[in-house]
């Protein structure tokens, strides 16, 4: 037997019953995804910010270098992180890496005006035009070295602006960068 038309179109399309099922089970569906939605995003704010206190008991009583191992004791220490995780929130809490280990904003050591407590740090300088010098740092080090810079005050210098190794000092033309090259290369020994 063969169907036509209305008749076959008719029983392809789901009965009233079945429209009112699908409606109930849509709504479900919908509080469900709603509901987990909220308690995850609440459950994971209140975990970083427990991550973020462990990372800073963590930086403070042990010697930790490297990300890699921060995820491990965080791990350890029942904190679940990942290394863009650990690197969120080391921004976050301010870290700053000091020669080999990372430091809370509060345990920054430079001297404001200490050349010599940054100078180890610094590994290159050269000019990149007539106003701009680029000085090369170890890793991590370029903040604390352009702190040192901002606080001398000195003449030639227009303004800084430091990357995780690399700053980048303006100067308002050749001449002034002449005088701060000689400068930098007299407190820095490079």
């Amino acid at each position: 037997m063969h169907r036509t038309g209305a008749s076959a179109t008719a029983s392809a399309w789901p009965s009233r019953s079945d429209d009112a099922v699908l409606d109930h089970v849509c709504i479900f569906m919908q509080y469900y995804c709603n509901f987990m939605h909220t308690q995850t995003r609440g459950n994971g704010a209140h975990t970083a910010s427990a991550r973020r206190e462990a990372l800073r008991r963590i930086i403070t009583r042990v010697t930790v270098g490297r990300q890699e191992d921060l995820v491990r004791l965080l791990d350890k220490a029942g904190h679940h992180a990942t290394q863009s995780s650990v690197s969120r929130d080391l921004r976050e809490l301010g870290v700053a890496k000091q020669g080999d280990r990372y430091v809370l904003p509060d345990e920054l050591t430079p001297a404001i005006d200490d050349f010599a407590a940054v100078a180890a740090f610094v590994r290159d300088l050269k000019a990149a035009g007539p106003c701009l010098t680029v000085i090369r740092t170890t890793a991590g080090a370029a903040q604390s070295v352009a702190i040192v810079l901002d606080h001398a005050q000195w003449p030639e210098i227009v303004g800084t602006l430091s990357g995780d190794d690399t700053i980048f000092v303006a100067t308002q033309g050749a001449a002034a960068q002449r005088r701060l090259i000689a400068r930098l290369h007299q407190e820095f020994r490079v």
